[in-house]
């Protein structure tokens, strides 16, 4: 059939029912649009038809014939919509805006059509990018960019944004791992269980189909979706295809999915002997501490300090019914990752016996140095790639199945194979914030301070341990007595991957509710009671910053609404770890006139690049084209992985250090290297992350990790409005006030802190993973049943930095990425409470959850 694509007629071969998105991606190489959910939920896959924006995964083929279709390369970076993203920062990792891109452009030049050149409402905005999804969350970014665009405002060419990949992401030239395609590449498919907990007996496929391997040496499976082994086909349908012809048998073994029932003396248990235990997967970064096991009951792992003493203090409070006494049982529930990158590897065996593997992920050299130790080579012989990276969040920080699947699929066939999960792999079986059941009493004494701790929490991590929630609560609110119990409750259900923050959520939910609470009970403000407790004297700059809000000093006093529509205004505060990695370098070669920065770590949208050209630029006194990022793969200056907020303050410092080096090396004062650089070719210098003054927590880094002196803070205050009919909660302002010190770029760091804050909210209302009690078959495995928030859900969202305070460590700042969400829920919680008198403590707080606790 013939089809006109971006203006050029093609005439291509399909069948008529495959989906266009296959056609355009695959056919013609067109891969801005992007394949993520399948179901025309996210919008990523938008293109437009005829001048209509159409979501291409549901489009086939045959609607095609004859018509003219405009992907987002066919904009080629001109269209107003396209520059006002890249000023206005309306973008992160980059994956999901091509779809945005097309959407907007169409709705742009609608609007101005029609209208002329006036902004649109926030309402209608978020009406005409209804269909759309940003995991990042870049939705305020989004809503300034296509509004300026609306006036008319880019219609010329501006000055950059802070991204300097920008350009890449909004043309869809940016290139992703799903996005590669290698000569003679294949692609792989991974067979996964039906059952939830089976020992597999035998796997048969047919003849001349190449299957691989992925069980352990005990044959067991223990949840649904569980990977047993993986082929391959010339394409995804036909390797899907093969898939559907496994045959596996199972001798199937008792199975439970809840919690409850799992710490029965009579169920099934799940890791019998000590060799299971030992080789159940971690939910949690760092060391695992060792801990008993009771059946599907491990733990406690504890933290306490002086815990005998606190569970004394709350016993005789609990006995004589003290009213300064709060106690509760709060309960999260599972939160899937959802990046919208799906998982996925390209991996090559190179003719000198090395590796190459193109790879989502946030940590290259750490999946570098697992593959050499997996298949017995050196670091040098794997490279790893990560050109760029469609989010992560925490589940893409080591070496996934889809890697080991692809590797092992191409030694077999002895060709590239690429595997790339699709939807309902991503939210069955890549990872979740484990659910939690937290059990937590707080005293305070005769004059009003904290008297006693006590907190046990059970993880609900599946099959996954290292629960680790009531540990953080040793971290806040001074030094009183505190007894900090973790448990894992092992189940058949899919294991758990760090998470954003991992166990801060839930610790900050539980902890900043009972706070509210007691503030409550003693007639105290909340964030006065909070600055009272907390000896942080950085975040006592917030709490001075948030008392002094108009939202706050003109808040409805808690219960004195009434009608159907009430408000609200609750606050939280959150501490957080602040981690580097302390090897980390950066090397800058002059090549060919221009300063090249090189540095093994990856950029999944935290806009490292961006902070890496800055630091150089001003340091060095060259313009923009003189200077270039490269990041995303292996190589000889160790970099960190993207996770526990570590990136910036370890890889800026270093950046530094690499631009005094290279001044010394061309005998230039600062601001002066221009001019030396076209007799420097080859120059080459290394810059180091220098130590802190402090030194650190840890004597020494484990696994290029260490803990640096101090604690940064956060304080959100969340407005909410309260259906009391409906049961709907609205979201409807935040303010988030974060002490990190020196921000090294305001508007990426704002931009990540808005994602972080409506990852919160959705956390706090909507996102919950459900299975099936009978099969434990995930039942939200797809981006329409499991719900997380669109544009349409975001709140205004205000951002206070609070810069002092962290002189001593080298370069001034620690990581926020983490800190800006942890107390968001909890803060939505509060303010509910205060709209409505209710006290959540079951998140997310849906409807039905709110109209029979206002009925109570």
């Amino acid at each position: 059939m013939d089809v006109t694509v971006n203006g050029t007629v093609h005439t291509v071969s399909a069948d008529p029912d495959e989906s266009a998105v296959g056609l355009l991606r695959d056919g013609l190489g067109l891969t801005g649009a992007k394949l993520v959910c399948g179901a025309g939920v996210c919008g990523a896959c938008t293109v437009q038809v005829d001048g209509t924006p159409k979501v291409s995964c549901l489009l086939p083929c045959a609607a095609l014939e004859g018509r003219s279709v405009t992907t987002v390369e066919g904009l080629a970076g001109t269209h107003p919509v396209q520059r006002a993203f890249a000023a206005h920062d309306a973008l992160q990792c980059g994956y999901c805006t091509p779809g945005f891109v097309v959407e907007g452009a169409a709705f742009v030049d609608r609007w101005r059509a029609e209208r002329g050149d006036v902004a649109p409402t926030r309402a209608e905005i978020a009406d005409a990018m209804s269909g759309h999804l940003c995991r990042c969350g870049a939705y305020q970014g989004i809503y300034a960019a296509i509004g300026a665009a609306c006036t008319g405002a880019h219609d010329a060419e501006g000055p950059p944004g802070a991204r300097i990949e920008a350009m890449a992401k909004i043309t869809g030239q940016a290139k992703y791992t799903t996005d590669v395609r290698l000569p003679g590449q294949l692609d792989g498919v991974i067979v996964r269980s039906a059952a939830a907990h089976a020992v597999v007996r035998s796997v048969k496929v047919s003849d001349g189909t190449t299957l691989v391997d992925l069980l352990g040496a005990d044959r067991t499976v223990r949840y649904v979706g569980q990977p047993i082994a993986a082929v391959t086909g010339p394409t995804a349908a036909e390797a899907r295809k093969a898939a559907c012809q496994v045959h596996v048998e199972y001798d199937e073994l008792p199975a439970v999915f809840d919690t409850a029932r799992a710490r029965q003396s009579d169920a099934p248990v799940i890791y019998p002997t000590k060799a299971a235990r030992k080789a159940a997967p971690v939910s949690s970064e760092g060391p695992t501490m060792p801990a008993k096991w009771n059946d599907n009951l491990r733990g406690p792992t504890s933290m306490s300090w002086r815990g005998g003493a606190a569970a004394k203090r709350v016993e005789r409070a609990r006995a004589k019914d003290d009213p300064r006494l709060v106690s509760a049982t709060f309960t999260t529930a599972v939160q899937v990752h959802t990046a919208l990158e799906p998982h996925s590897c390209v991996a090559q065996w190179l003719p000198d016996g090395g590796l190459r593997l193109h790879v989502s992920t946030q940590a290259v050299t750490a999946v570098a140095e697992a593959a050499a130790k997996k298949w017995g080579l050196s670091v040098d012989q794997v490279h790893v790639a990560a050109e760029h990276v469609g989010g992560g969040f925490g589940a893409k920080t080591s070496m996934t199945i889809e890697i080991v699947a692809a590797v092992e699929l191409a030694r077999a066939t002895g060709a590239p194979v690429r595997v790339v999960l699709d939807r309902s792999e991503e939210l069955v079986a890549t990872g979740n914030r484990p659910g939690t059941r937290t059990e937590l009493s707080l005293l305070a004494d005769e004059k009003g301070d904290l008297a006693a701790l006590t907190v046990d929490v059970y993880g609900d991590g599946g099959v996954s341990v290292t629960s680790t929630v009531a540990t953080l609560a040793r971290l806040m609110y001074g030094t009183a007595p505190r007894r900090l119990r973790d448990y894992d409750v092992v189940t058949n259900q899919a294991p758990g991957a760090p998470f954003r923050g991992p166990g801060g959520p839930p610790m900050s939910w539980a902890m900043e509710r009972a706070v509210d609470e007691m503030a409550l009970r003693l007639g105290e403000d909340p964030i006065a009671l909070r600055r009272r407790w907390d000896g942080n004297t950085k975040r006592h700059a917030l709490y001075d910053w948030a008392a002094a809000l108009p939202a706050w000093t003109q808040r409805p006093a808690p219960g004195s609404q009434t009608g159907r529509f009430r408000r609200g205004v609750g606050v939280a505060a959150a501490n957080w770890l602040y981690f580097l990695d302390p090897g980390t370098k950066v090397e800058l070669v002059v090549e060919g006139g221009v300063v090249v920065a090189r540095t093994a770590t990856q950029d999944m949208g935290t806009g490292i690049r961006s902070v890496i050209h800055d630091i150089l630029r001003a340091d060095l006194g060259l313009p923009a084209d003189r200077i270039r990022v490269d990041v995303g793969r292996t190589g000889p200056a160790h970099g960190p992985m993207s996770g526990g907020s570590r990136t910036t303050p370890s890889v800026a410092p270093a950046a530094r250090d690499a631009a005094t080096r290279l001044r010394a090396a061309l005998g230039v004062p600062i601001g002066s290297v221009a001019g030396r650089l076209g007799a420097a070719d080859g120059v080459r210098v290394v810059g180091k992350r220098v130590r802190d003054r402090r030194g650190y927590v840890t004597p020494f880094a484990l696994d290029n990790l260490a803990i640096g002196r101090g604690f940064s803070g956060a304080v959100h205050v969340t407005e909410v409005e309260v259906d009391t009919r409906l049961g709907k909660v609205r979201a409807t302002r935040v303010w988030g006030g974060i002490a990190a010190g020196h921000i090294y770029s305001e508007r990426l760091a704002r931009s990540q802190c808005e994602g972080s804050i409506i990852q919160g909210v959705g956390f706090a209302l909507y996102e919950q993973r459900h299975v099936d009690p009978a099969t434990g078959i995930v039942l939200t495995d797809n981006l329409e049943d499991y719900r997380i928030p669109g544009i349409g859900d975001t709140p205004e969202i205000d951002v206070h930095f609070h810069q002092d305070g962290w002189g001593h460590v080298t370069g001034g700042g620690v990581g926020i990425g983490e800190l800006a969400t942890l107390g968001v829920a909890a803060s939505v919680g509060n303010a509910v409470r205060a709209a409505t008198g209710w006290s959540p403590l079951d998140l997310p707080i849906r409807p039905d959850r709110l109209l029979e606790g206002i009925r109570a």
